[in-house]
């Protein structure tokens, strides 16, 4: 670790000062939106600042707010005293903090201090704000760092702000209200803040004790007092302690050298994703969920689906993996050499060739990435789904998840005869579509859309239809069979040997639900 400048002084009375004045100043995302207008806050999510500097030149104290913490531009001494509409916080107050530096008469943040609103499944959206290091909000066309970042930090030290990923894991958590949980390479705390909406308590661990500091203020800004820290690699800090929830957004980057902690794994391959799912199975609380992003690679005569089942094989969790994206081997080097900045230096051949022969010599073809969800069911057969799904999903995913465990519980524990003996309701929003030639009377497939979660289609037969039409809960399956075999003169035992089949897909995937 390499010396780095002082950062922000942790003090919970100073942070609760602190939020009362961006409160006061509507320095929060509703307040941001309504000031920059959609194109402008749009932009701003990309790490582009003309459009919000643009509409930020009329010096009220929320837009001397954005350019100081948003846009990391010098403002006049007094334009910010004015801006910070609180008697017990002077400016002089947050330059000893560290909060601020001065140069002249001018000041410049020394922190990005972002606003965000922490939406929780269930719960109302909460006014927080996520700290991070200067320059490394995500997501824009230079790389990070290539901005103005903190002085004497190493890049490979930068400790990154609210990006699509993080973002992306928040919205498929499962939010229950539980005791513990863990935050697995917390950053600058994103997800931390999250569980601490519906947690008595919540660990955040990383490698890199910058990031840790940064948690902190995140959650003490944010007004949260029950997030600890713990420095250390994956679960060694938390010893044999187990959670409720698991969350981790880690390090999955596959490259050839471990340049930046915030990023890359510094373990061979997709050794650390691995490592993390390996792991979940002695730190989970019975019935407790670990959710991850991952990478992982397709490697020449492998079957991506066997690789992920060997992660998740002999540890008695269910698991659900879902692939969203692959990537060849040259677009996935050139996204992390731009994201490192390196597509700017004279070395970029030199570097790109040093991602190649790793991965050649691997055997790598493609990178995929996507998100793992593991669940402590106790069954003796865990249930383990490894697909592939690049379409469009409903956000938030999280409520679907847990229902989707739900559904695996009630499968599990029924045979043919217990799944026709169930009664089942047409889940929301999904309709049939009728798929023909113009001007035929009869359709060559009838296909069932749900609307909801996933977001999946999937064909049906004319018993799979008639199935669905009448599930509104009164009658049982079996009941249902025996109707439409006698409407359609067929055998009603053999209808009933042959229906269940169906019946689990349509039940695996949310179609119907089970009446409980």
């Amino acid at each position: 670790m390499t010396n780095s400048p002082v950062l922000p002084v942790l003090d919970a009375d100073r942070s609760a000062e602190f939020r009362e004045a961006l409160l006061k100043a509507s320095f929060t995302a509703d307040g941001l939106l309504d000031l920059l207008g959609p194109t402008a806050y749009a932009a701003l999510a990309r790490s582009e600042a003309v459009p919000a500097l643009r509409a930020t030149r009329g010096g009220s104290p929320l837009e001397t707010l954005v350019r100081l913490f948003l846009l990391q531009r010098a403002v006049p001494r007094a334009a910010a005293a004015a801006a910070l509409p609180v008697d017990a916080l002077p400016v002089d107050a947050l330059l000893a903090d560290g909060w601020l530096t001065a140069d002249g008469d001018e000041l410049r943040a020394t922190v990005d201090v972002r606003p965000y609103a922490d939406e929780v499944a269930g719960l109302p959206s909460a006014d927080a704000w996520v700290v991070s290091d200067l320059g490394c909000a995500v997501g824009g066309a230079g790389g990070i760092g290539s901005g103005r970042t903190a002085a004497g930090v190493e890049r490979r030290d930068l400790v990154l702000g609210v990006g699509g990923a993080s973002t992306t894991l928040a919205n498929l958590t499962v939010r229950r209200p539980v005791r513990e949980v863990l935050d697995l390479g917390s950053g600058s705390g994103v997800q931390a803040l999250h569980a601490a909406r519906h947690a008595q308590r919540v660990t955040a661990t990383d490698l890199n004790p910058r990031a840790l500091h940064f948690t902190r203020l995140t959650a003490a800004l944010s007004g949260f007092d029950q997030v600890e820290t713990a420095e250390g690699s994956l679960y060694e800090p938390v010893g044999d302690r187990r959670f409720d929830l698991i969350v981790s957004n880690p390090p999955f980057v596959i490259s050839p050298a471990g340049r930046f902690t915030y990023r890359d794994g510094g373990m061979a391959g997709d050794e650390l994703c691995r490592s993390v799912v390996r792991g979940a199975a002695a730190h989970l609380a019975p019935g407790g969920y670990c959710q991850l992003l991952a990478n992982w690679q397709h490697v020449r005569g492998e079957d991506w689906h066997d690789r992920l089942a060997g992660w998740v094989a002999g540890t008695g969790l269910d698991a659900w993996v879902v692939q969203r994206e692959v990537q060849d081997v040259a677009q996935y080097a050139e996204l992390w050499l731009r994201d490192g900045g390196d597509h700017r230096g004279e070395e970029y051949t030199a570097r790109y060739e040093e991602w190649l022969d790793g991965f050649e010599a691997a055997g790598v073809e493609g990178i995929g990435f996507g998100w793992i969800t593991l669940r402590a069911s106790g069954a003796a057969e865990p249930v383990v789904r490894i697909e592939e799904w690049p379409h469009p999903v409903e956000q938030p995913l999280g409520p679907h998840i847990e229902e989707w465990f739900a559904r695996q519980d009630f499968l599990r524990a029924h045979d043919d005869a217990g799944l026709l003996a169930a009664r089942y309701l047409l889940a929301d929003e999904v309709v049939q579509e009728q798929i023909g030639d113009p001007g035929s009377e009869d359709p060559e497939h009838v296909v069932l859309r749900h609307n909801r979660g996933m977001r999946r289609a999937t064909k049906v037969d004319t018993v799979g239809a008639g199935f669905v039409g009448v599930c509104d809960g009164t009658l049982a399956a079996g009941e249902i069979v025996d109707a439409i075999a006698q409407l359609l003169g067929e055998d009603r035992a053999a209808l009933r040997e042959r229906v269940p089949e169906s019946l689990r897909l349509l039940t695996e995937q949310g179609f119907v639900e089970p009446v409980r």
